[in-house]
């Protein structure tokens, strides 16, 4: 999502988009595409934000969410490494420039185990909806005092 986003013309109707989505998101973190798993189900789920991309930005999101749903989701498809080769000759259409990670993805195909996203993310989304109260409390500023409340409200 963070390759995707970062190569999005920041004048085009798609970014602008996305920052009409999420107007509590800092524009830092939409320039840089910070979602987190929650966002980007909601964008999966949005068809109007595919009708706001030119050509080049739709067909590479369309590849992204195939990988989402094919690759790392409960089970694998049986042509997960042609979605992936797919997403990636789409980003790279797109100007992306190829990530780590995406390049350990594309390296380590075989590696990934068959039901990659069989886990649940119960503890992880409580975490993130703990964290972005404190944000909200503390304005983005992370200092001593926001990490001592958040540990005393797990305490308590």
């Amino acid at each position: 999502m963070k390759q995707f986003v970062k190569a999005l013309n920041k004048d085009g109707t798609c970014f602008n988009y996305l920052c009409s989505v999420y107007r509590g998101l800092s524009s830092e973190k939409l320039k840089a595409g910070i979602f987190d798993g929650p966002q980007i189900r909601k964008l999966i789920k949005d068809e109007e934000f595919a009708s706001h991309m030119t050509g080049v930005e739709a067909a590479a999101w369309y590849s992204f969410v195939d990988v989402v749903k094919g690759f790392l989701g409960n089970a694998k498809v049986a042509n997960y490494q042609n979605l992936i080769e797919g997403m990636l000759k789409n980003f790279h259409s797109l100007g992306t420039i190829m990530s780590i990670k995406l390049h350990y993805l594309y390296s380590h195909l075989e590696r990934f185990p068959e039901n990659l996203g069989d886990l649940s993310e119960e503890q992880g989304e409580r975490f993130r909806q703990d964290i972005r109260t404190m944000e909200e409390r503390y304005q983005g500023r992370w200092d001593a005092h926001m990490l001592a409340d958040y540990c005393w409200s797990l305490y308590a």
